[in-house]
């Protein structure tokens, strides 16, 4: 496991390589964000961005979402993974934004979570970009870059991944830190062939000490 020292140099080293990470999912508003994060559910934002360039402009608001047949609001959103559950989800949520918060987006974990198709990652991603409350958003990047590089283990549930996180990195760098480690994963660090050999954190890294092991051996 890193130490404290360590993932300090991890974080900063993140920074210069990424100093301007952020949320790739383009939105206007804090309802449009929240759309697009139950859209990319096993989706890439790349994807997500394609679809919700035409969809935001025919739905503004979860009045819109909801006086529509379900079978458009499917057809709309059908090149995306999973489409015919995220268009149900995407309608009941907006029902209850309408009946329980005026229309508006909850600032709560709690509140967020209990919306259809909105797990804790989600929650922690529209807190943190669309509130600017301090959270950790762990996906699948995130998941990935902690257990390689050692801050976390391998075993840890995403739950204790993300409040290893929370421990471990100074709240008010919590968000920055998320964006930075996103994109350290998906461009830098990917699942597959990582590019261990040109990563300033190689000599710190356990997984990536393993990986070039192996290609100096070969």
């Amino acid at each position: 496991m890193l130490t404290k020292k360590e993932i300090r140099f991890c974080l900063d080293e993140m920074g210069k390589m990424f100093p301007n990470a952020h949320c790739e999912l383009i939105h206007r508003n804090p309802f449009e964000l929240l759309i697009a994060v139950v859209l990319s559910a096993q989706t890439t934002d790349a994807s997500v961005n394609k679809v919700t360039k035409t969809l935001f402009q025919k739905y503004k608001s979860p009045q819109d979402y909801i006086v529509v047949p379900l079978e458009e609001l499917q057809q709309d959103i059908r090149s995306i993974g999973l489409y015919r559950t995220k268009a149900k989800n995407i309608q009941k949520l907006c029902k209850i934004l309408l009946e329980q918060y005026n229309g508006q987006v909850p600032k709560s974990l709690e509140q967020l979570m209990e919306l259809p198709g909105v797990g804790r990652k989600t929650a922690n991603v529209v807190r943190s970009v669309a509130f600017g409350i301090p959270a950790f958003a762990v996906d699948t990047h995130v998941e990935r870059v902690s257990k390689r590089l050692g801050i976390c283990r391998w075993k840890d549930s995403v739950l204790e991944v993300e409040m290893t996180l929370m421990k471990k990195v100074p709240k008010e760098e919590w968000s920055i830190a998320h964006h930075r480690m996103i994109f350290f994963g998906r461009y830098h660090c990917k699942a597959q062939n990582p590019d261990c050999l040109n990563c300033p954190l190689l000599s710190i890294c356990r997984e990536g000490k393993k990986r070039t092991k192996g290609l100096k051996e070969n």
